[in-house]
């Protein structure tokens, strides 16, 4: 554990690419194989569930600190981790025993089904033998809540270095479902696995926005598909074997009964990057209608009725059980659509490029996108292979200007980490007739000299408090972006938005003239 707590000290108090590298080839050249196998487990997004609450964690560390619990409770809030004030909390270790990280994450995944007390018993025990940078590293394991500041790329990077082989070969590697509990770092890493796991996707090539796509050339090196509003995916068939993934690497398989099927259909060895999206009476509808599948655990015949949904194919990343990502994206196009034609199932659709002769041109269809159900437009350079991860240079992403109305904040909480002791989670509402309904919560949008300005007004004109939020004299006014909007009935407003963030503060505008609910359902 001691230097897994010194690796993520080293990540986290750096802001430079070479250091983050450095830090993460040291620990994989020095570490124990069980040790980096989990270490890469947990920088790739696989976190262990939840088996301890934050309540828990607040009685316990008051009870070995010998404080009240208001005060663990106050300083949690000034604090704003709970990880870190419980390590600042808690007395200096009174036992020697040393313990791993390997160690830790296998006894805290036996901990499911425990009694309370066997918990409580554990990470008293594991708190009283780790030192303050450990009992930090440890405490965030134990509530879920491992993060540090360094992407999936840097770590591949790190391990390229350590391991001699290319970026893509082990962003390739690292993909899929496997656990610790599943795998070795030799197997994973080293040895022949890759080539026996048929279910293994590819590392999805990602796009950067541009607002200026005049400056990418001749239009005609260029091609403009739709940029739609669904679940990016990867649909496989190898063996006679259907597996469909989204691109946050998650087998989603059984949440999609009628993709698979299509998917056991497909020619040995064929793997297709493409889009999720709902389909009604044969047109594409809004992502709402998917949500209504997601995260359910039993897909109802109803639901599969009131939600069809079929795959938009845009790329093809292996064709015959050859890889196929070198080639340039228009020969690889020319495959799909032959094989979307060979297929000739609605379900399965090619998503054909928007013509255009000049960026202007572009730009006018543009204005269009949301009466196709699309964000904007994804742009490809017709010569570019299939590359891993973010790259600039051969796709972008070009969106449409997001909705917005002009509301006022009513509500404001604090922060988290660096932010604790500064109110920047805000909520905002509209006019209805004259009384203020809510509407949506934005937390991100404003410099830190404006949060700053928010946060003295917003202690000084607070009205009233539950809990940690508080209520604000409305009188700012800001203009709030959105992605999307929907009627919902869990919310008074009768309107749900998504992806709301502030797009500026709007100082010129007095609190009368912020927007109605009327403007907010014009835009359903």
């Amino acid at each position: 554990m001691q230097a897994f707590a010194q690796l993520y000290d080293a990540l986290d108090q750096s802001n430079k690419t070479n250091d983050k590298v450095a830090a993460l080839g040291q620990f994989f050249r020095t570490a124990e194989a069980r040790e980096r196998l989990w270490a890469l487990a947990l920088l790739s997004g696989r976190r262990p569930r939840r088996h301890v609450s934050g309540a828990e964690l607040r009685a316990w560390v008051a009870e070995e600190a010998q404080i009240p619990l208001w005060l663990v409770e106050v300083s949690y809030h000034v604090v704003g981790d709970l990880a870190e004030a419980v390590s600042l909390l808690l007395p200096p270790p009174t036992d020697t025993q040393t313990r791993s990280l390997a160690q830790t994450m296998e006894e805290l995944a036996g901990l499911a089904k425990a009694a309370d007390q066997t918990r409580r018993t554990w990470v008293l025990d594991a708190w009283r033998s780790l030192t303050r940078p450990e009992r930090l590293v440890f405490t965030k394991l134990i509530t879920g809540g491992y993060r540090v500041g360094v992407s999936e790329n840097l770590v591949i990077r790190a391990l390229a270095e350590v391991t001699g082989q290319t970026t893509a070969q082990l962003a390739h590697r690292v993909m899929g479902n496997w656990t610790p509990d599943t795998t070795t770092w030799e197997a994973l890493l080293l040895g022949q696995a890759e080539a026996d796991d048929l279910s293994k996707p590819y590392p999805f090539f990602l796009a950067y926005p541009t607002e200026q796509p005049e400056g990418l050339g001749p239009p005609q090196e260029w091609l403009a598909e739709w940029k739609w509003d669904g679940i990016r995916s990867q649909t496989i068939c190898r063996q006679g074997q259907a597996y469909i993934w989204s691109r946050g690497e998650d087998l989603v398989t059984d949440k999609f009964p009628e993709l698979a099927e299509l998917a056991a259909r497909l020619p040995h060895g064929t793997v297709i990057d493409g889009e999720i999206l709902p389909f009604v009476e044969g047109r594409i509808a809004p992502f709402a209608v998917l949500q209504t599948r997601i995260g359910r655990k039993n897909l109802t015949a109803k639901i599969l009725k009131e939600a069809p949904v079929g795959i938009v194919a845009y790329d093809l990343l292996e064709d015959g059980g050859q890889d196929i990502r070198p080639l340039p994206l228009a020969e690889r196009r020319a495959r799909l659509e032959r094989l979307c034609q060979q297929m000739a199932d609605p379900r399965l659709s090619f998503s054909a490029g928007v013509p255009f002769a000049t960026w202007a041109e572009l730009a006018e269809s543009r204005r269009q996108a949301r009466t196709h159900m699309a964000e904007g437009f994804m742009l490809k350079r017709l010569a570019a292979p299939y590359q891993v991860g973010r790259r600039r240079g051969d796709w972008w992403k070009w969106k449409v200007e997001p909705l917005s109305v002009d509301a006022v904040l009513i509500y404001a909480q604090r922060g988290t980490g660096r932010r604790a002791d500064l109110f920047t989670d805000y909520t905002f509402a509209v006019w209805d007739g004259d009384r203020l309904v809510p509407f949506a919560k934005a937390y991100s949008g404003l410099t830190d000299q404006e949060i700053a300005q928010v946060d003295r007004f917003i202690k000084a004109n607070t009205v009233d408090k539950f809990g940690p939020v508080r209520t604000v004299t409305p009188k700012l006014v800001f203009e709030i972006g959105f992605e999307g909007i929907q009627a919902s009935t869990r919310h008074k407003s009768g309107v749900a938005v998504r992806f709301p963030r502030i797009l500026r503060w709007r100082q010129d505008k007095p609190l009368q003239e912020a927007d109605t609910l009327q403007t907010l359902k014009a835009l359903l």
